[in-house]
């Protein structure tokens, strides 16, 4: 059974460093009005970057087997919070924008889907805890 390991130190203030198995590290942070400043990642919102990139790995690899790149990619992920703490997304939402002359819509929609719905793990785990909704917008150029 795969398992990953991360190990966070505190640096000072609200300040943490937390590596990757992968050997990167990163800093988290928070905002003044929250005793922090700025100098890092917020742990919540990385959470959206995660469900975001581990999505556009999925269909950046999928759409280069179908032989169906676009020639630009982009993700907007939208978390809204709950009232009461501890305060979790309880609706995301995540925009698909691909940009380009010759973009394969049907093939792009699969590589999506096969992503939203089979490969992405941080999707599944954000669909245990939020209603997950997704949109494909092509602009063509």
């Amino acid at each position: 059974m795969a398992s990953n390991t991360v190990t966070t130190v505190w640096k000072e203030n609200m300040l943490f460093e937390s590596d990757n198995p992968s050997g990167h590290t990163l800093m988290m942070d928070t905002s003044p009005e929250h005793g922090g400043e700025n100098k890092g990642l917020g742990p919540k919102a990385m959470m959206l970057s995660s469900l975001a990139g581990c999505s556009g790995l999925d269909v950046v690899s999928l759409l280069k087997k179908m032989r169906a790149e676009a020639d630009d990619f982009k993700m907007v992920v939208t978390g809204e919070l709950t009232e009461e703490h501890p305060k979790y997304y309880h609706k995301v939402h995540v925009e698909y924008h691909f940009y380009g002359q010759d973009l394969k819509e049907d093939k792009i929609n699969k590589a999506v889907d096969l992503s939203v719905e089979t490969y992405c793990g941080v999707m599944e785990m954000f669909r245990q805890f939020a209603n997950v909704t997704t949109e494909v917008y092509l602009h063509k150029q």
